[in-house]
């Protein structure tokens, strides 16, 4: 039986796709999909990085320069000095820096810009004298440039589900047995989880929620895993921005149209 031939001789040609076609299309559309998805988290990570040398960084270089100019910590007295974030207002109930029990002494409030940051425990000094920005710029030190003009302690970036999130810091002394660590820190606030994690593993090069030199705050050790690996982070990208927050849940009730849960982070500083 012989072929049918369209018009001038030629075979019929046949429609539609064979399923050589049809997989090399399928394959191409999951490469693309694949790359996308890479991309993402390639943008992702290429933004935690520069959120950590434009902005943390630039602040620690900011109030490492404070000290090294006025010989004492941000809100400190500067003529007797007790090496303390906003050791001005510190009275330790009565006890002596020489002789008194450091960890039962109440710490001094935080130093912020302006406002107390979401879901940071320390309330923070009023006063415009010790203010964050007003200090800074009395002691001639150039700001991060975070959002901008006044908003330097700011830096706002898209979460896993590309709502804005808001990053605020300020400083403060912790008393020892501290589980975020004892000393003067940065009180950094407005990371999710991811970010959160990130920020550590470059910082001590393990995401460990309390060791090293980034912790997470309020995060204690349970009774007798002294001796375990590490501690993690206390929440995770399923969560929204309402949850307390826990390492291994899902909350199978957020959407990927909800803001991602925040945390607060703890970094140590050198002085």
């Amino acid at each position: 039986m012989q072929a049918r031939l369209g018009n001038g001789g030629r075979r019929a040609s046949q429609g539609g796709f064979t399923l050589v076609e049809m997989a090399v299309v399928l394959v191409i559309i999951g490469v693309i999909l694949g790359a996308v998805m890479i991309g993402r988290d390639v943008q992702r990570n290429a933004e935690y990085t520069r959120i950590k040398q434009k902005f943390v960084d630039q602040w620690v270089v900011a109030y490492n320069t404070y000290g090294q100019r006025l010989g004492a910590p941000i809100g400190d007295n500067q003529s007797a000095p007790r090496l303390m974030v906003n050791g001005f207002n510190f009275d330790g109930n009565g006890d002596s820096l020489s002789g008194g029990d450091m960890s039962n002494v109440s710490e001094p409030d935080a130093i912020c810009r302006e406002n107390k940051p979401a879901r940071m425990v320390r309330d923070m000094q009023t006063g415009d004298e010790f203010n964050l920005r007003n200090l800074m710029l009395k002691a001639g030190v150039t700001l991060p440039p975070g959002r901008g003009q006044g908003m330097e302690d700011r830096y706002v970036y898209l979460d896993t589900n590309g709502n804005p999130q808001e990053i605020q810091i300020c400083f403060q002394w912790n008393k020892p047995g501290t589980p975020s660590g004892s000393g003067n820190v940065m009180v950094i606030t407005g990371l999710t989880p991811d970010l959160a994690r990130a920020l550590d593993q470059a910082v001590d090069g393990k995401p460990d929620a309390q060791n090293g030199a980034f912790r997470q705050e309020g995060v204690v050790r349970a009774t007798g895993t002294e001796f375990d690996p590490g501690v993690q982070w206390a929440g995770n990208n399923t969560q929204g921005f309402t949850d307390t927050g826990t390492a291994d849940t899902v909350d199978t009730e957020a959407t990927d149209a909800d803001q991602v849960l925040t945390m607060v982070a703890h970094l140590k500083m050198n002085q």
